[in-house]
């Protein structure tokens, strides 16, 4: 297994600030690389869940899974619809639901968003030994799982 050069030496007390600084700069990388695009994070974010779901999410669940409340969320799912990115459906069976998707317009936009989120990756994690990226990936989805669980 690779070790990093990184002082001091990580344990589990700095583990936690360690993960928020690191997804904080990986994030802020992508929302800079995305700015051309005229993409600000919020939005980015919101595409990028709704690709991954091709039938669609419930507001209230795309604000769960982006991590902000749905009122939060309102405002800029509003401006992805005027620019004609998303579109609202009434959720069958609860017409006070909507549910979000992808429009065909929005569909090319959500490749460029996953293709300049996988060089940003690849950037990334240059030099890392698969087995060590393997293990991070173990380490993190047991500390969601634990975490979830709680």
């Amino acid at each position: 297994m690779n070790m990093l050069n990184s002082s001091p030496q990580l344990t589990g007390e700095h583990l936690g600030a360690e993960l928020a600084e690191t997804g904080r700069i990986w994030r802020g990388l992508l929302d800079q690389r995305l700015q051309p695009l005229g993409l600000s994070q919020a939005r980015w974010l919101i595409l990028l869940h709704l690709s991954k779901h091709p039938q669609g999410l419930k507001q209230v669940e795309l604000a769960t899974r982006i991590g902000i409340r749905p009122a939060s969320l309102s405002l800029q799912v509003e401006r992805l619809v005027q620019q004609g990115w998303v579109q609202r459906n009434c959720t069958q069976g609860d017409r006070r639901s909507n549910t979000l998707c992808l429009t065909k317009q929005a569909r090319n936009l959500s490749q460029q968003i996953m293709q300049t989120a996988a060089r940003v990756r690849e950037e990334l994690l240059a030099g890392l030994a698969a087995e060590d990226i393997e293990c991070c990936g173990r380490v993190l989805a047991h500390i969601r799982q634990r975490a979830q669980s709680l």
